[in-house]
């Protein structure tokens, strides 16, 4: 496959990226095709603050836990907290043991000391509280939500809506919600219970209390406050309804678990991005806010714009990721970077094949670089490259399809 790469490959700088795109998007996504690697982390990092720098951004959001990231956030905006806290309580997925991620936050309480509150940069986290084994107990999240209505409305209205006890007896032990049995055992989860039930029904209503009061709650909040009684409000939703389909014994099961996660990351984009509406959950034309751009970083699956497909459990499992979702609401103003790889050879994964994309890059000097996926894509014409096959199950190859629908590819030699 003979194809010169020396007119769309750039190093990776935030000028280079820039060129890559139509125009200034709100959100920026890089992806990763394999998660654990500090490496890809380091590039992020470098890229994110040449970024907050050299154009202007001021917030990275990151496929972690969205109420523990506010931990994170307090961190690096006030310095609430040590960083030892933080890194230990402020992340999921493990995220909090790498080395890139914690000096990711030290870096940003070190560029934020000092400086208005105006000019500081964010952290966010955007997947809900779930892992691959389960989900978190709605508890944090409703219970949250209640507190800043109890302090902001009429008691009697909210005490009508739902009052503290009723959502401490219907949600009882915190156990029964993350029980591990569940995720592989449907009867084993609390999500369809009577208790469930009626909690979706009392969130959805204590959602809907703070959107009728939201006049005089944003008059008498800080932006903040608000922004984080929506970032509850949502989370409480979506997780009781992520445990209601887990207690689902259909065949669809799984496919709907994966699509619901993405669509709670696709509300946590949006909301980020300052898509007002976008915090009650429902992901629909709406009113931005303006705000300076965001990087988001997740693995390549949860935010390319063609359709997400793996196996899972001997099934393969097909859905729309948060990516597309956004992108579909946000257009050119939403722009993708995947990141592809050539060797990681601690994991069994050798030098690509010369035939796929990966194999014409790694052909190349560069170490790391960006390439223009859509001159890539136009200069091989209808010479379509293989798609590589990786003896990991842990890292997922590029797939040439996918080229003209990607502003950019980070491609790093060897991890």
């Amino acid at each position: 496959m003979a194809t010169d790469i020396k007119g769309v490959t750039h190093a990776v700088e935030a000028a280079a990226v820039m060129d890559l795109l139509q125009n200034r998007p709100r959100l920026l996504a890089l992806g990763e095709p394999t998660h654990g690697e500090d490496a890809l982390l380091d590039v992020r990092n470098a890229l994110f603050r040449q970024l907050v720098e050299q154009e202007g951004y001021r917030t990275i959001t990151i496929e972690s836990d969205c109420i523990r990231g506010l931990l994170v956030d307090a961190y690096v905006t006030t310095g609430a907290g040590t960083l030892d806290e933080v890194m230990e309580r402020g992340f999921s997925h493990g995220w909090g043991a790498s080395a890139a991620n914690r000096e990711l936050v030290r870096w940003m309480r070190a560029f934020n000391d000092g400086r208005p509150a105006a000019d500081r940069v964010r952290f966010a986290g955007f997947d809900g509280p779930l892992e691959i084994t389960g989900a978190e107990s709605p508890r944090e999240a409703l219970t949250a939500l209640h507190g800043y209505l109890s302090s902001r409305v009429d008691g009697d209205l909210l005490d009508a809506t739902c009052a503290m006890e009723t959502l401490d007896r219907l949600l009882g032990p915190d156990d029964r919600w993350t029980n591990p049995a569940a995720m592989r055992d449907p009867s084993r989860s609390v999500g369809q219970s009577a208790d469930a039930t009626e909690l979706r029904l009392l969130a959805d209503d204590l959602v809907a209390l703070l959107d009728a009061q939201g006049p005089p709650l944003i008059a008498t909040s800080s932006r903040d406050d608000w922004d984080r009684a929506r970032l509850y409000g949502r989370t409480a939703t979506g997780l009781l309804r992520y445990h209601y389909w887990m207690a689902d014994a259909s065949p669809n099961r799984m496919t709907r678990l994966v699509s619901l996660r993405d669509r709670m990351m696709a509300a946590n984009l949006l909301a980020v991005a300052g898509v007002a509406d976008a915090a009650a959950g429902a992901v629909g034309p709406t009113a931005p806010v303006d705000r300076a751009p965001v990087l988001v970083h997740a693995h390549n699956g949860h935010l390319q714009r063609s359709r997400s497909t793996m196996r899972m459990g001997g099934l393969q499992v097909e859905w729309w990721s948060a990516g597309a979702i956004v992108s579909a609401q946000l257009g050119s103003e939403y722009a993708f970077l995947a990141t592809a790889l050539g060797t990681i050879r601690h994991q069994g994964v050798d030098e690509p094949p010369r035939d796929t994309v990966e194999g014409l890059l790694y052909a190349g000097p560069e170490e790391c670089s960006v390439v223009d996926a859509r001159g890539l894509a136009a200069g091989l014409g209808d010479s379509m490259p293989a798609r590589r096959v990786s003896p990991w199950f842990g890292y997922a190859p590029l797939d040439p399809a996918h080229l003209a629908d990607i502003e950019g590819v980070v491609f790093v030699k060897d991890v």
